[in-house]
């Protein structure tokens, strides 16, 4: 695979790697951004583990509370200029209304919306403003108590980031302080519990390959692996992170004081996990003058 100029400046931006260093990590993993990222960790050249924040495709999430459910949709589309549209904030938000109907989001496609299919009525727009538009994600939570957070709001209710949080019991406060944390930190799941195998497996590999860079001894990576382990475990869950309200404590010590269990969570920012190829434009031109 070629490796790009844009691709060598993604992975520098988001591990702070030098451009020779990002090059090879690229050209060593063929072209695998996530596997490059790993890769410059292992070697010791990535300041941190961090996903590129730069956000790609562009549009909003809108949230919307009843009855102890919460869901939180994202419709994207083309620029940010239809996110300050008020039609489209206004489709938005009857799309995330209709959301509290159903399961899942090719229900919420099929769903009605005003006579028409939410589907339909999304295409429509289309045609109308001028721009791609897509219904992207659907999360949905349920508890006794379901507390809604929007993060960089456009509108009511609908933003870049939307957040829900299920509680055992009503606790608005302690609820939005949560949402917050959670907006700010992204945590990867609510406890160790509900954290995949499978990036837990990834991070322990990591983890060895760099301490095996490093030469030390396989009995001492052992029990190096377990310290640092515990310290990715409390970084990425929910209930382990230190509460950015009181850093002393964590967020799961905080919740009993406050007298609830947190049940659940969903976090949605819009564009998160898209990748979208920027085109180097001078060398666009240059092509096209040389004729080739």
């Amino acid at each position: 695979m070629a490796i790009t100029a844009a691709m060598v400046k993604e992975l520098r931006e988001s591990t702070g790697a030098g451009m020779m260093d990002a090059k090879k990590a690229l050209t060593e993993n063929n072209g695998d951004m996530e596997a490059a990222v790993d890769w410059l960790r292992t070697k010791g050249l990535a300041k941190a583990a961090k996903k590129s924040g730069r956000v790609a495709a562009e549009g909003l999430t809108a949230v919307a509370v009843e009855g102890g459910v919460g869901v939180a949709v994202e419709v994207n589309s083309e620029t940010d200029f239809v996110g300050k549209n008020a039609d489209f904030q206004k489709m938005v938000a009857g799309i995330a209304t209709v959301a509290l109907t159903v399961s899942d989001i090719d229900a919420l496609k099929a769903a009605d919306l005003n006579g028409k299919t939410v589907e339909t009525v999304v295409t429509e727009a289309v045609a109308v403003i001028g721009e791609n538009m897509t219904i992207r994600r659907m999360e949905r939570v349920e508890g006794p108590a379901v507390v809604s957070y929007v993060h960089n709001a456009a509108a009511p209710n609908m933003g870049k980031i939307g957040v829900l949080v299920a509680m055992s019991a009503e606790n608005e406060a302690f609820g939005k302080q949560v949402a917050m944390h959670i907006a700010a930190t992204n945590p990867a799941s609510l406890s160790e519990a509900d954290l995949s195998p499978a990036v837990v497996e990834k991070e322990r590999q990591v983890q060895i390959d760099i301490a095996r860079e490093l030469g030390k001894p396989e009995a001492v990576i052992e029990k190096m692996i377990v310290g640092r382990m515990q310290k990715f475990l409390e970084e990425v869950t929910l209930l382990n992170q230190k509460f950015v309200i009181n850093p002393d404590i964590t967020v799961g010590q905080a919740a009993k004081e406050a007298g609830v269990e947190i049940l659940s969570f969903a976090r949605v920012e819009v564009g998160e996990g898209i990748v979208v190829e920027k085109e180097d434009f001078a060398a666009e031109v240059a092509k096209t003058m040389s004729g080739a």
